[in-house]
């Protein structure tokens, strides 16, 4: 029990660290360009369905979650999100590259595809049925962000912030601290030196930078009072939550155990174990493809569905936008999955 909870709370506390990095960069970088990154994507939404799509078919979640933090500040559209999430295959494509890496690169070219065309039609379908979503909180302090000055300060001027340093910038320097700490000696995240823990140490390097550098005014009403005090907490109480609900549930319900022994019903069980966000349960239809016990199918309607851990922080943002990702995402792995599924593959 101990156990199942304490993996639960190093994979929330990974979570938040690369959200909350993501987030202040994204930020950062929009009001630094005076809102031109937000411009640049807005203008372009087929580039939107591109770009997210590519982000998607990364390995690991680390792309989902830009797409949610990109979605949250309102710079892509819903469709572009949900193009992101049909590209994205979570921890398991590392999996499969390892399992059966020529079927794992057409898997994510399909993918890709389908994130372009998905991210499209969705848009379409929202605009012509008056489907309604939230454009992303944070477009309504935009004229706060037109008077906000955040290049970094000189010397003389980071030393003056310092000698009366302000509570929040000194508690978020001592988070971001932690949790460089962290993920240098493996205490959270991977445990071997790879591409995303060096990633993920980057981007708590240049977010304590960020901190270290932006004068006060920026800290507080973009740093301290929006992304960490209204998004951080509620991303790892629902992250955690989420999360120890479904450790507890593989082991004591036996998901496993139950998919095997319900083989009929293999493509419509991975489309419905796909809604769940985590990557672990997929691993089974991941596996069974290895050994050749399921159809190419089956593992691209599941895919299509399953994000890995990418969605819980648009679940802590908004429950109907996630559970609306996820409904579009059903039909479209059903759909696919199953007219693959009928032609053979």
């Amino acid at each position: 029990m101990e156990h199942i909870f304490l993996h639960s709370l190093e994979h929330a506390l990974t979570i938040t660290g690369f959200v909350f990095a993501m987030m202040l960069l994204i930020d950062y970088g929009n009001i630094l360009t005076r809102g031109r990154l937000d411009a640049a994507l807005g203008k372009r939404q087929g580039f939107q369905y591109l770009i997210t799509s590519f982000l998607g078919t990364t390995p690991g979640c680390l792309g989902a979650f830009m797409n949610v933090s990109f979605y949250m500040h309102g710079v892509i559209t819903f469709g572009a999100l949900v193009g992101g999430m049909i590209a994205t295959s979570g921890d398991e494509a590392f999996v499969m590259l390892a399992q059966f890496p020529k079927a794992a690169l057409l898997l994510f070219a399909i993918l890709f595809v389908l994130g372009i065309a998905g991210g499209f039609l969705s848009d379409k379908f929202c605009k012509i049925f008056g489907i309604k979503y939230m454009p992303g909180e944070c477009r309504i302090y935009n004229d706060i962000s037109k008077k906000c000055n955040c290049r970094p300060l000189g010397l003389k001027e980071i030393y003056k912030e310092f000698k009366n340093i302000s509570l929040s910038r000194f508690l978020l320097m001592a988070v971001i601290v932690t949790y460089i700490y962290l993920f240098f000696t493996g205490i959270i995240g991977p445990g071997a030196w790879n591409w995303v823990r060096v990633t993920a140490l980057a981007l708590l390097v240049m977010s304590l930078f960020i901190v270290v550098t932006v004068d006060e005014h920026y800290l507080q009403e973009h740093v301290w009072n929006h992304i960490f005090k209204k998004h951080v907490g509620s991303i790892f109480l629902w992250s955690l939550a989420v999360l120890a609900v479904l450790n507890f549930g593989l082991v004591f319900w036996n998901i496993e155990g139950f998919v095997k022994s319900h083989m009929v019903w293999v493509l419509l069980i991975s489309v419905i174990i796909g809604i769940i966000p985590e990557s672990g349960p997929h691993l089974i239809f991941v596996m069974m493809f290895a050994k050749g016990l399921i159809p190419f199918s089956v593992l691209v309607a599941g895919s299509i569905v399953q994000d890995g851990h990418g969605m819980l922080p648009l679940f802590a943002y908004s429950v109907k936008d996630a559970l609306k990702v996820k409904l579009f995402n059903v039909v479209i792995g059903l759909t696919v999955g199953g007219a693959l599924y009928f032609f053979g593959f």
